[in-house]
């Protein structure tokens, strides 16, 4: 193995590991926001509503964070990403100290923050690896969430009631995930691209995002994260709605990310194998069936065969449309297509959390499970129109 194959290996562990590190701290925020929002929030309907913050904070600043690591760097600003996690998890355990619903939302905005600059660990490997090993790179990185699926619930629940009003505890116990990731980034190597190029260079994003790839790509990606999102919010709320306890919510979520990471040490290898739009179209299949499970009833097995069913889905329609996407840019427009894609899918997310609360108190989880199958729908036509694109015979010359 040669020594830019060792960096590339080594570059790629590191930040998966990173990325187990921000999957710790998403997973217990998906598990605790909507909870701790229900508890403080004047009116039920509200409670997702520092879900919906969080998204927020990232689909505000994910394009922003993209400029700013060109640069900076990718490294400086994964580092300074770290931090304004940190500062917003005392945030978040000083509004449940304080029982402040609007403090709390605030906390969640700027957590979203954090969770933008954390969402190009997988760009940062893919830049950094041969174009062949780039599906593998996105794939690894993304597995690193695995651990995150199974740390962050797990201690959500040993934090929840430890320190003062419950769910402050674990508000805590996520500033160790952030110093942690920036221990980790601090030994990352990355071959930083020349700012002066690439703000120079390239076309501008319009052209870009007139490419039916890039159409595709982020649609899957967007719609892909909105669906999941959808679903994963309003599940916990469901489940204390139909009488489960917190401990079987927590279980879920647990497997449910677990299930979104687990997928992806095979992933990479399935695309070359099979094709990327093979992927995408199983990813849409997947999210059909979970709702269909859903649908079937409401125990825990139900919600918990559901929620595994979406998070494979999430895992192919998410790695699969980040591959797509590497193909529709050019080294200097990497920042402009890389924004643009993460800004599309937090705009869905933040959407979806929303109106997940919404919809779960008011209609139920049935209605919420419906709502998403007309989005399912527009993801296979746009999947399958590229497909039937590609087929086509080009005239000479095109």
């Amino acid at each position: 193995m040669s020594s830019t194959d060792r960096n590339v290996r080594r570059n790629v562990a590191l930040l998966a590991a990173c990325q187990a590190m921000l999957f710790t701290v998403n997973s217990t925020l998906i598990s605790v926001n909507g909870l701790a929002g229900l508890a403080l929030a004047p009116l039920a309907a509200l409670a997702t509503l520092p879900v919906t913050a969080w998204v927020v904070g990232a689909a505000l600043t994910t394009m922003a964070a993209s400029l700013h690591m060109r640069r900076v760097g990718r490294r400086a600003g994964l580092v300074q990403g770290a931090g304004i996690g940190i500062v917003a998890a005392l945030v978040c355990a000083a509004a449940l100290w304080q029982q402040n619903f609007w403090l709390l939302c605030f906390g969640a905005l700027v957590y979203g923050a954090s969770n933008a600059f954390g969402q190009y660990y997988r760009f940062a490997a893919a830049d950094a690896s041969p174009p062949e090993y780039r599906p593998t790179a996105v794939s690894l990185v993304v597995a690193g969430g695995l651990v995150g699926g199974v740390l962050g619930p797990t201690v959500s629940r040993a934090t929840v009631d430890l320190v003062g009003p419950k769910f402050t505890g674990a508000y805590l116990a996520l500033t160790v995930a952030g110093l942690v990731t920036i221990a980790l980034l601090s030994r990352v190597r990355i071959p930083e691209p020349a700012a002066a190029g690439e703000a120079s260079g390239g076309r501008p994003l319009t052209e870009i995002a007139r490419q039916p790839k890039f159409l595709v790509a982020v649609a899957c990606g967007a719609i892909g994260y909105g669906v999941m999102n959808f679903l994963m919010t309003s599940t916990p709320i469901a489940m204390q709605t139909c009488g489960h306890p917190y401990g079987d919510a927590a279980f879920v979520i647990s497997s449910h990310v677990v299930a979104m990471f687990a997928p992806s040490f095979f992933t990479g290898g399935l695309i070359r194998r099979v094709g990327v739009l093979a992927v995408l179209a199983a990813g849409a299949v997947l999210n059909l069936a979970a709702v269909g499970v859903a649908l079937a009833g409401l125990s825990v097995a139900h919600f918990w065969v559901s929620l595994v069913l979406l998070g494979v889905g999430w895992n192919f329609l998410y790695i699969g449309g980040t591959t797509l996407l590497l193909e529709t840019y050019r080294p200097e427009e990497r920042a402009r297509a890389q924004g643009a894609n993460e800004t599309a899918t937090f705009c869905m997310m933040a959407l979806s959390s929303f109106l997940s609360g919404f919809i779960v108190t008011h209609a139920g989880w049935e209605k919420v499970n419906l709502a998403a199958l007309p989005l399912i729908g527009v993801v296979l036509v746009a999947i399958g129109w590229l497909a039937l694109r590609d087929r086509a015979p080009r005239p000479a010359g095109a």
